[in-house]
This record gives C-alpha cells, sequence and structure tokens, in this order.
C-alpha cells in the first residue's frame, strides 16, 4: 500500500459541504480526514479488523473483554481512567463494540479539547497498560454486561440460531463472554487470562489491520498532521486480515423448524435462508430490491393479507448477519394467536409470495423507483452528530473501495435482473431455516441452548412438507406494489425575507394555540408537524388510559397501507397516546406532507370500530403490558420513581386489569365522549411557509370544530391539564422497595434520585456543571473500582421542569441497600474532591459545558424536538441555550461549592432524596430484612404510592395562558 496522501473522487452528498481525504501513514494505518468548519464538536473513531470470530477457543469473549481494558490506562497516560474523565470533563463522550470480524472504538469532545482527546484515544493502540488489577476486575464488568442480557428475547434468540450451525464455524461461538469463559476455564486449564490478553493484542491490533476517521473543524493539512504526529507509532506487524471461509449452515442446519420458547408474552416466526452476502453485489442491491418487495405492507403484499387474516401485527424482511463470506436472508413476522395457529398457512403464504417474484421477473420499474427513492434519501439525508458519522464511515472502511466509504451500500444504481435473480433463487424451501418463538412450546421442548438456558426442539421439514403448506394456505389475492404517489418531485427551497431565529405564536385561539418556525438553518426540503391533542375525559381513569391507547393503536393501523408508500418515500407519520390525550407527528419532505396529515385527521374525524382489528390491537396492547414485568430492574426502578413523583400517573397493573372486559363497543362509546373536549398544540417547523402553517391549522380546525356536527368543542377554562410533580419533603430521605417483578431475574437495582429545583435559569447551570464535574468519577468509583455492576449511570432528570439528579446501578452482585450506602459513600469522597477543585478546574469544566450548549443542532428533527419540549412542558425557554451560558459565565467557583453543600451533599440541610430499591432474586433476604427495619428519624418509608403522592404538596405547573391556567 502506497504511504502518504492519494485522490480518491469520494461520493457524497450534494449538499455535503465536508472535505475528505484518504491518507495512508508509513506504517500502512488507513486514514479518512474530514474537515467541517461548521461543526461544534470533534470526533474519531478506530475501526480494527478483528472482533470475535477470532476468539481461542476456550476464551470466549475475549475480543469484547480487550475492548473494555483498553480504555483503562497507557504508558503515556497511566493513572486509571484518565481517558475517559478527559472526555467527559471536556463536553464529550466515548464508548467501543465488538462485532464478529471487527471492534470499534470512538469518542467525540469539544473542539479546543480534541488534540490531547486524540493523543490519548490514539494510546489505546500504542501502548496500553492492561495491569492485572484492572484485568480481574473488568472480568467482573464482562459477566455483568452478560447477565444484563440473560432475559433479553434479542440476545437469546440470536444465540440459539448461531448454535443450529456449524460448530467448526466461528459463527456458532458465544460472543460478549462471561465470569466462567474469562476466568474460571482459563484457571482451570493453567491460562493467565491477562497473558492471553496482551498476547491477543499484539497478535491482532496491527497498524496495517485499522482504518481511523478523523472529523475536526481544522483544514485537511492540519488534520493530517495531527493525524501522523499521533497514530504512526501504532505497531505494524503486517498482519494478514483474518478471513473465516465456508458456510456457517451445512445441510444438515438446514430444512429445519426450530420451537423455542421466549421470556415474554407473544408469538414469533423467523424464516431464514442463506444467501450470497449482498457486499459482492452492492450496487445491484438485490438483498434491498427482495426486501423492499417481501417486507412491503402496501395492499397486495404478504404482510397486508396476513393483517385482512388477523394473523399479524407485523413484518419485517432484508438481509440479517452478514459477512464477506456468508449471510442471512431473514424474514421477521409478529404473529397473533390466530397466527400462531395457522403458522403452517403463513410459511405456505410466504413462499406463494416468493413464488409470485419469481413468476413475475425482476421488474425494472421497481428497481428504478427504489433507486431514485434511495438516490433522494442520499441526498438530503440529514446531518448526524460527528461521533455516530466517524463510526459509520470508519465501520465502512475494510469493506468498501474509498470512493464509496460515506455511500456504502445505500445507492443500488445497476439493474442486474440476474444478481436478484440468483438471490431470489436462495430463498426455496429446499434451503430454509424456520425458527418458532412461543411461551405455548414451555411443555414441549427437549434441548438447552448452553449459553442462555434457551429451552428448544428441532425437527426437520422436507420440501415437498412446504409445498403441501403452501397448496393447503388460503387462496389470497397477493400481487406487487403499484408506483408509489408518495415519491416527491419538488425539492425547492422555500425563500423568505424573514428570519426565524426562534419558534413564534402563529396564532391563538380557544380551541388551538399554534406554534411555527421557518427552517433557515438546514437548507433541505423536509417539514415537521406536531398537533398534541390535550382530552380531559382520554385520562380520567385506567379505563379511559387504555381506550385511548387501542384508539391511536387502531388508527395508525387502519392509515397503515396508505401510509406505507409515504414511509417508504420518506415521509413518515406517528400517532400515538399521551397522559393527557395523544399526539400526531408528521415529519419528512415536505412536498407531500400535507396530503398525509389531512388523511390522518380525516381517519381520526371518521373513525369507526372495525371489530376484527379491534380483537388483534387488544391482543397486542394486552401482550405488551403482560411483557413489562420483563423489563430490565433499572427499567422497573425508573418507572416506580415516575410513579412517585408525577401526579396522576397510574400503575400499569390497573390498566392490565381492566383490559379483559373492554370490548369494541366501549370504543364505540369512548371515543365521542373524549374528541367531544378537546384543545389542540401545535408546532409546525421546516420548509413550510408562514401562510402554509396557517392554512394546516385552518384546515384541522374545521374538520374537527366547525363542521355541520362538530366533533369536538373548546375546553372549559377548568378542564386544561397540566402535569405536576410531587415536592419531596426538605431535608427528607424517602426510600421505595420492591421485588423485581421477573422472578428469575437476579439483577437488582438502585435509583438515588435528589430533587433539586424548579427550572430556574441560574440553579439549572449550577446542577449542569455539577452533574458534569462528578458523572465520571461516580462510574469510575461504581463501576470501575467497586465493579458494582455494568449499568452504573449518574445522569439529570427532568420532571415537567422540575429538576434533580439521579444515580442508576444495576448490579447482582450487591443489592439496592448496600448500592445505596455506597452512593452516600462516594458523595462523602467527592466532597473533598470538589472543594479541593483548582480554579483552572473549575474554568475548564464551565467552558466545557459551554461548548456542549452552544452545539447547534444537526437536523430538523432534533431542533424540533428541543423546542417541542420547551412547549410541552410549558417553560416557552426558547433561548434557554444562550441565557444559561450567559449565567454560566457569571457563575463562581463559590457558588457551586454552595450548591452542593446545600442540596447534594449527605446531610445537606436543604437535601430531598428518593431511593427506589428493586430486589432481584438474588437478594430477596435482603429485601425481607429492609422491609422490617425500622425507619431513621428524617427517613420516609413509602409503603403506598398513591397514599404517599396524596399526602404531599406539588409544584406549580409551567403551564399557564390560553389552554394553560396556571395553577
Amino acid at each position: 500500500m502506497a504511504v502518504g496522501r492519494e485522490e480518491v473522487e469520494i461520493v457524497k452528498p450534494r449538499s455535503d459541504k465536508r472535505e475528505y481525504r484518504r491518507v495512508v501513514l508509513r506504517n500502512a494505518l488507513e486514514v479518512l480526514l474530514i474537515s467541517d468548519p461548521d461543526t461544534d464538536k470533534c470526533a474519531a473513531s478506530m475501526d480494527v479488523s478483528v472482533g470475535s470470530f477470532s476468539d481461542p477457543d476456550g476464551l470466549e469473549g475475549l475480543a469484547h473483554f480487550l475492548e473494555h481494558m483498553l480504555f483503562y490506562a497507557s504508558e503515556k497516560y497511566p493513572e486509571e481512567d484518565s481517558y475517559s474523565k478527559f472526555i467527559t470533563e471536556h463536553g464529550g463522550s466515548t464508548n467501543a463494540f465488538t462485532a464478529s470480524e471487527h471492534t470499534n472504538f470512538y469518542f467525540d469532545v469539544n473542539v479546543d479539547s480534541f488534540e490531547e482527546a486524540l493523543d490519548r484515544f490514539a494510546q489505546f493502540f500504542v501502548k496500553p497498560l492492561m495491569s492485572a488489577d484492572a484485568t480481574t476486575r473488568e472480568i467482573k464488568a464482562v459477566d455483568s454486561e452478560n447477565q444484563k442480557n440473560l432475559l433479553s428475547d434479542g440476545w437469546r434468540m440470536n444465540q440459539l440460531q448461531k448454535h443450529m450451525s456449524e460448530k467448526s464455524h466461528p459463527y456458532h461461538k458465544f460472543s460478549t463472554g462471561n465470569w466462567d469463559t474469562l476466568e474460571v476455564r482459563p484457571r482451570q486449564k493453567g491460562l493467565d487470562t491477562r497473558n492471553e490478553l496482551i498476547k491477543f493484542y499484539k497478535e491482532n491490533y496491527s497498524s496495517n489491520l485499522m482504518h481511523l476517521v478523523v472529523y475536526s473543524k481544522e483544514n485537511l493539512d492540519k488534520i493530517q498532521c495531527l493525524v501522523e504526529e499521533k497514530f504512526q507509532e501504532i505497531q505494524n506487524a503486517d498482519k494478514s486480515c483474518s478471513r473465516f471461509p465456508g458456510q456457517p449452515c451445512s445441510s444438515e442446519h438446514l430444512q429445519i423448524l426450530v420451537k423455542t420458547v421466549p421470556i415474554k408474552q407473544g408469538h414469533k416466526l423467523r424464516v431464514i435462508w442463506p444467501v450470497t452476502p449482498e457486499i459482492h453485489h452492492y450496487k445491484e442491491g438485490p438483498c434491498r430490491y427482495l426486501g423492499h418487495l417481501i417486507g412491503h405492507e402496501g395492499e397486495g403484499s404478504l404482510f397486508y393479507v396476513l393483517k385482512i387474516l388477523g394473523w399479524a401485527t407485523g413484518l419485517s424482511a432484508g438481509e440479517g448477519e452478514w459477512s464477506g463470506e456468508f449471510s442471512f436472508f431473514k424474514v421477521a413476522i409478529d404473529l397473533t394467536d390466530a397466527g400462531h395457529e395457522h403458522v403452517q398457512d403463513i410459511i405456505g403464504l410466504l413462499f406463494k409470495y416468493i413464488s409470485l417474484l419469481q413468476q413475475s421477473g425482476v421488474c425494472k420499474w421497481i428497481f428504478d423507483e427504489l433507486s431514485a427513492l434511495c438516490e433522494t434519501k442520499f441526498h438530503y439525508q440529514d446531518k448526524i452528530s460527528p461521533i455516530d458519522y466517524v463510526v459509520n464511515v470508519a465501520s465502512n472502511m475494510e469493506i468498501y473501495p474509498p470512493e464509496d466509504w460515506i455511500v456504502g451500500s445505500s445507492l443500488p444504481c445497476k439493474f442486474n435482473p440476474g444478481t436478484i435473480q440468483m438471490v431470489l433463487d436462495k430463498l426455496s424451501p429446499g434451503n430454509v431455516r424456520i425458527f418458532w418463538e412461543s411461551k405455548s412450546f414451555e411443555e414441549s421442548t427437549d434441548m438447552v441452548e448452553p449459553w442462555y438456558g434457551t429451552a428448544y426442539s428441532m425437527s426437520r421439514i422436507s420440501v415437498s412438507t412446504i409445498q403441501g403448506w403452501m397448496s393447503s394456505s388460503p387462496d389470497e389475492n397477493l400481487h406487487l406494489p403499484v408506483p408509489n404517489v408518495f415519491v416527491p418531485t419538488d425539492l425547492s427551497l422555500k425563500t423568505s425575507e424573514e428570519k426565524m431565529k426562534l419558534p413564534i405564536l402563529l396564532r391563538k385561539s380557544s380551541y388551538s394555540s399554534s406554534w411555527f418556525k421557518l427552517d433557515t438553518v438546514f437548507s433541505t426540503p423536509k417539514a415537521y408537524v406536531r398537533i398534541d391533542f390535550s382530552c380531559p375525559y382520554g385520562s380520567n381513569s385506567s379505563e379511559a388510559e387504555v381506550l385511548t391507547d387501542i384508539f391511536t393503536r387502531l388508527l395508525m393501523d387502519y392509515l397503515n397501507e396508505f401510509a406505507y408508500y409515504a414511509q417508504v418515500a420518506g415521509l413518515y407519520y406517528g400517532v400515538h397516546h399521551t397522559n393527557t390525550g395523544f399526539q400526531v407527528t408528521v415529519i419528512g419532505y415536505n412536498h407531500k406532507l400535507r396530503i398525509l396529515l389531512e388523511k390522518v385527521i380525516e381517519k381520526i374525524a371518521t373513525f369507526e370500530v372495525r371489530p376484527e382489528r379491534f380483537a388483534v390491537i387488544k391482543e397486542v396492547v394486552t401482550k405488551d403490558y403482560q411483557n413489562l414485568k420483563f423489563q430490565q430492574p433499572y427499567q422497573q426502578a425508573m418507572y416506580y420513581c415516575s410513579l412517585i413523583l408525577q401526579d396522576n400517573t397510574r400503575p400499569w397493573t390497573e390498566q392490565l386489569e381492566v383490559l379483559p372486559s373492554i370490548k369494541g363497543e366501549d370504543l364505540t362509546n369512548f371515543l365521542p365522549l373524549m374528541l367531544s373536549r378537546t384543545f389542540l398544540e401545535f408546532y409546525i417547523a421546516g420548509n413550510i411557509e408562514r401562510v402554509e402553517a396557517e392554512s394546516m391549522v385552518q384546515h384541522v380546525e374545521n374538520i374537527l370544530f366547525h363542521g355541520p356536527q362538530p366533533i369536538c368543542q373548546q375546553l372549559y377554562p377548568s378542564q386544561h391539564l397540566t402535569n405536576r410533580v410531587v415536592k419531596l419533603g426538605t431535608g427528607l430521605s424517602h426510600f421505595y422497595s420492591a421485588e423485581g417483578l421477573n422472578p428469575s431475574d437476579e439483577n437488582s437495582c438502585l435509583v438515588h434520585y435528589i430533587q433539586v429545583h424548579r427550572d430556574d435559569i441560574v440553579m439549572n447551570v449550577k446542577l449542569q456543571l455539577f452533574a458534569l464535574i462528578a458523572k465520571q468519577p461516580a462510574f469510575h468509583q461504581l463501576r470501575s473500582v467497586e465493579q458494582l455492576g455494568y449499568i452504573t449511570v449518574l445522569m439529570q432528570r427532568n420532571d415537567y421542569g422540575i429538576r434533580g439528579l439521579q444515580f442508576i446501578i444495576q448490579s447482582t452482585v450487591k443489592g439496592p441497600g448496600h448500592i445505596d450506602l455506597r452512593v452516600e459513600e462516594f458523595l462523602k469522597m467527592f466532597e473533598s474532591k470538589l472543594s479541593q477543585m483548582t480554579n483552572e478546574e473549575f474554568k475548564s469544566n464551565v467552558n466545557a459545558l459551554i461548548d456542549m450548549k452552544l452545539e447547534k443542532h444537526k437536523n430538523l428533527r432534533e431542533e424540533c424536538a428541543f423546542y417541542w419540549k420547551e412547549i410541552s412542558d410549558g417553560t416557552l425557554k426558547f433561548d434557554r441555550r444562550e441565557t444559561e451560558v450567559e449565567a454560566l459565565r457569571q457563575l463562581k467557583q463559590q457558588e457551586l461549592l454552595d450548591f452542593f453543600n446545600e442540596y447534594i451533599k449527605v446531610g445537606a440541610a436543604r437535601k430531598k432524596t428518593l431511593s427506589v430499591r428493586v430486589y432481584g432474586s438474588l437478594h430477596t433476604s435482603e429485601y425481607m430484612s429492609n422491609k422490617n427495619q425500622q425507619a431513621q428519624p428524617s427517613s420516609i418509608q413509602i409503603e403506598d404510592i398513591f397514599s404517599f403522592r396524596r399526602s404531599q404538596p406539588l409544584y406549580g405547573s409551567f403551564k399557564g395562558a390560553y389552554g394553560r391556567v396556571k395553577l
């Protein structure tokens, strides 16, 4: 490989103003430099061409473990965790992941700290330390990560598919590692894991097997100098990239039907075929073409037919796991109870649709339409954060030639019916693997997958059996999709004299309030519309909440075959219920957005309950509620925290209780009542003019409020809804304990919440600055040193403008009571660190936070989310970031110390805490003993959430003005 700079014309979007340069360092490290003068963050990603497929036998998870270890320390920066600390303190974030054949490390950081951050990052690959002490501790973190995954159906089913493959192929392996594979078994064999780790690093982490992307504000020449200086010391052992020839599935792993038992309620069917990897034909896009058709949801599609029959609630199709040597084409179908009883018919219909594709031949017009949509999507793609961008590009560098590093396989442009036909021919009954998941198989399995303990049974299915299923399946009208009317043809940008920096109140009436912001930043032909329906009757009981939920899902269901074409063409919509009613969101190319919006509103206005679809959606909702008990313990703890703090929230157990008795006629009777009193809040933004926005609002009001028989009436002043939050008692510690809802889950969790204040600019910045300074030390002490658990987070919390801090720690090592004590010990230890902080360190953290606040929104969706939060909370501080920056510039170090002493430190006079403790099966005895303990003075044991909530004062709501009565 030639050393130095090589001119390559890299394909990039037409709207992309960034500059790119490919460079090869003298140690054969291949680098892509990206210069973006407009960026607020710099980022880098190193992709190493070695992954879990290269794990030595008997050391499963070693590649993943090495990924963890490189974060600890290096010869140049020996202080443990100093890399992560530096990144966090300078407004950045860092992470890594291990895949089958590559491992990716990445970070972002504020612009002025990039050079030092890059130097620290480079030392991962120059001279990492990997101390013996850290090695032993971090195996526990890997084990905790695995513990987190053990009851996840995604991880379990993925491993089962790997288990049903050739033992000699690396695809068969267990990739994440645990205490057994990284400590117990190696020790039994006389192996030292640390020695094996160092050996693995030396053998595989060679610069000629690495690809680096560096994204900076500087010009290309400066970035190149920086990269050459930092990365050319990486050793080049001139290693060959590992190849894993052969197929993971021989004939014994094909024509199989595997029945398996999931953790969650519900039935799923996965139909899988080994195929030629798309990477060999990425410009012809055979899997993309076939996935587009088999996964289509419009009229005549496989999903449309299964939906009409009441057998399926979701379907996806496309290439799944793949490498350069093998690939799988997967069709995943979410089944209803009735669908579970008709699986043979469903498989028959799937093969009938594949047969239809064979008979129809490969259609040029479909490929051309798909190609045109992909091209529009590529050239008008939203800008994403630098950290996500560098990961995407670095992952592409080993796979694609340099000119396609950015575009990857996202632009199929060569119509080659032979290639598509070749892959289509692989989707045959003789080449199939079928995985069928259902709780109903619990009594009928005879085998267990060793790593996750998934129960399953396997039988063989012949080609003639599947042909029989095809002939006996229903005779439905399957056909190809029609041309897509939602393909945008007007991609012009609106021009306006008006330069809008912040949203404006467009109009206000007794029916609605409307906010508007013309896009003058992103220059893309896209728009965003959100309508919040505030319906007092939609949330005044558990029955009403369930009926509102079913209504929103039915609405999505009814719209699907029409709106799916819009989705394919880059125009998305969503309807979901909220705790004050429901919301409608439409986002995408503005050209035909109004057509879709009007269709959604029309469906709301003319809604009728179809009994057969009601039954299906009710079944889906019921399973969703039943499956909440299988959430991770940290999710359960956060749920209890919200239930305690947020007034007018109801437990999902109540909703599950009322579900069985709810009937279609209940929804028919409920809907006119729910909509009878409604207030609308609009936010309209993007490539859309003020007059268009006003016209949209008027149209919606006309349909709902001003028809011959109005569906909605304005709210009475007393009916305007607010979200209010419990005001915890000053100087008090509150505790709520619960057993984990899934008795099979050994993990426990603590959420330690410190409530601080109601939204206030100066208080906000003190809280944010403290969170920034304490985040990494908390992670280092509680996760890296004490190894309490893989999930260890210190983060801010904001409930409708009521702000605080929360520690979230999930663990099998210790129970929540013990972890609570460790959090308090950390705060005591951190008190001295905070008081000893130098003025330079204080200023550095303030500047880092200012840089984070001044970071521009990357795209319209991100900007709209920011402004919508202000609208929905009622705070309306659209210039929040600028005013908080001004407050930060005025902040004194002593003020931060006073803030900590007053609100955060152990024993602080104005401190208000809530500890939510969820006890897993390993800590049941601790739960019983803690439950029987007498409460300490200034401690409140919450026995009943709702009695407690009713007895507490509430913070005032920010909602005011029309539709926002101040309380």
